[in-house]
């Protein structure tokens, strides 16, 4: 009788180990592939040091904050906006697994006191995402906490991201910011 139980565990705990042994792999993977070409940007925003996803980039009312001494455009929860270099004003080029690591935000969408035009596009899935003076908006998966720039100057999935700023035009990306696939795609 012992011996049957035990025989019943052995199989539960191999499955229990292979699930967090591939929960384990998952996260590695989908950390190495948000911090590559990562450049570390202080910031000081606002305050919450949570852990809340930019993915609720959604319909509503935008604001500003400083990062690393740029005033950059940012979502209803203070996570940074992101433009992409190959987009156009009229078309995203951010489809598909792009779009899960780089969240559109959807449209329509303001800013208080900011000086620019914002507008809308129809996406390929058909959904409305915003734009800021002709740059379709995104938030970046890797930005954790409020007031970080972790996207801004990485070359991924066929071109370079830009965080917004408050003047429509990209900041500067850190001169330490590396390449972490192809593209080239200049702003």
């Amino acid at each position: 009788m012992i011996r049957s139980l035990t025989r019943q565990k052995t199989p539960n705990r191999l499955r229990m180990l292979l699930a967090v042994l591939a929960v384990a792999a998952a996260s590695a993977i989908l950390a190495a592939c948000s911090s590559s070409g990562t450049s570390s940007t202080s910031g000081s925003g606002s305050g919450s040091t949570g852990t809340s996803s930019p993915a609720a980039a959604t319909t509503g009312n935008l604001k500003t904050t400083t990062i690393g001494g740029a005033t950059v455009l940012t979502n209803a929860k203070g996570f940074t906006l992101y433009s992409f270099a190959p987009d156009t004003p009229t078309k995203s080029n951010c489809n598909g697994a792009c779009a899960t690591f780089w969240p559109p935000v959807k449209g329509p969408a303001t800013a208080s006191g900011v000086k620019g035009t914002f507008g809308t596009i129809k996406r390929s899935d058909g959904s409305t995402q915003t734009t800021f003076d002709g740059h379709p908006l995104y938030t970046f998966a890797a930005d954790t906490a409020p007031g970080q720039a972790k996207g801004n100057g990485l070359n991924e999935n066929g071109g370079v991201w830009h965080e917004i700023t408050t003047s429509g035009t990209a900041a500067p990306a850190p001169a330490s910011t590396s390449s972490s696939s192809g593209g080239g795609y200049g702003y």
